[in-house]
């Protein structure tokens, strides 16, 4: 039986099966009576979106979407967002999608009233309190892929086309108001999308759990949230009506976002150069990496998975949790090399820079080096 509940952490939280029919009490909740729908081109068309629409509209607040949403969103589908929003009189926006509409439509609220460019907000030091605060829109969230976690997130991802590299762009105030996390929304996901998406889940909570920064409580969702992956994934993966196995992996993929204020690590900062520069998808490229990753950091972290594997239902200690990945990888689906995701002819001297300036170097357990990290691109390309 599917879970249903009302939380307050780290944002208001709607759960549960069918509460996509609470979206316009949550715009209303956050101060919103114009929304913009904001999601990809894929979902679009999509009855969960259209049935999302039919809520806005049946309340009163119009039908507004915009859907010109890249697989890895850049700041052209974010001029052509906020030109929308403004065009349309909007006054909040609805992030509605996986990762990409997401980070989107929160990246549409926070730079609509904005006058400088989105690059001066990287998640660099201070450079958020550069932003006007009293200008930044409010956001309702619906994820519709439990992976990325954004909905519970005071950050989005943006592609600058240009240089073809990731940046996280943050503001506390990016976060979410409200989130609906309706499990039914996730169903229709393609197998290898539940699968990719999962996976992106587990590694934001492999990555928090091996940081090195203090942060107990994010330690220990991090946990819990690599059991949750561990134990729903393969269900929902396999039966995709399963919804049990669908909230399950919801909420951990919100763990996942909560939990990685702890840090990321080497996983990310090689999938967002390979993500920016070959359009892969985000959860399959961190797949991928993981192994390696894993084998990079082993004296850093054998300890600390030796004391949870058994939690986990695993045998073996860290190196027991090695094997798991690879075959956990294996049943899912998931190819060994870039190269099966169309990676070919790769600039490993680009991909070494865009990793090595990548953020989530900081919360790797072992410092990252142009020399090692040329060797983990060399073993997963």
């Amino acid at each position: 039986m599917s879970p249903t509940a009302n939380w307050s952490y780290p944002t208001a939280i709607r759960f549960g099966p069918g509460r996509i029919k609470e979206l316009a009490e949550a715009c209303k909740a956050a101060g919103i009576s114009r929304p913009l729908l904001v999601t990809d081109r894929g979902l679009a068309a999509l009855p969960v979106t259209q049935t999302a629409l039919d809520v806005l509209e049946g309340a009163g607040m119009g039908r507004a979407l915009f859907a010109d949403v890249d697989p890895n969103p850049n700041e052209k589908n974010l001029a052509a967002g906020i030109a929308a929003f403004r065009d349309g009189g909007h006054d909040g926006v609805v992030a509605f999608g996986g990762g990409s509409g997401l980070d989107l439509g929160k990246m549409i609220a926070f730079m609509a009233g904005q006058t400088r460019p989105v690059w001066d907000f990287e998640d660099i030091g201070d450079w958020w309190t550069r932003a006007d605060a009293g200008a930044i829109y409010p956001n309702v969230a619906v994820p519709t892929t439990a992976g990325t976690g954004s909905e519970v997130g005071r950050a989005s991802v943006l592609t600058n086309s240009e240089t073809a590299e990731k940046k996280i762009i943050f503001h506390p105030k990016v976060l979410p108001s409200v989130v609906i996390a309706d499990p039914e929304l996730t169903v229709g996901m393609p197998a290898f999308i539940t699968a990719g998406t999962g996976l992106d889940a587990f590694a934001h909570c492999v990555e928090a759990f091996s940081s090195p920064h203090y942060h107990p409580m994010s330690q220990g969702i991090a946990v819990e949230g690599m059991r949750l992956v561990i134990d729903n994934l393969p269900r929902a993966y396999a039966t995709p009506t399963d919804l049990e196995a669908r909230a399950n992996m919801m909420s951990a993929a919100m763990m996942g976002a909560t939990a990685f204020q702890k840090g990321l690590g080497a996983i990310h900062a090689l999938s967002h150069p390979i993500g920016a520069m070959h359009h892969t998808h985000h959860g399959t490229t961190n797949a991928v990496c993981m192994p390696a990753v894993l084998r990079l950091n082993a004296d850093a972290i054998r300890s600390r998975f030796d004391a949870v594997a058994g939690y986990l239902g695993i045998d073996g200690g860290f190196d027991g949790f090695c094997a798991f990945v690879d075959r956990f990888n294996d049943s899912l689906g998931i190819p060994k090399r870039m190269s099966d995701l169309g990676v070919t002819d790769p600039d490993m001297d680009r991909l070494v820079k865009g990793a090595l300036s990548d953020p989530s170097c900081g919360g790797n357990p072992v410092t990252l080096t142009e020399a090692n990290v040329r060797a983990l691109f060399e073993e997963v390309l």
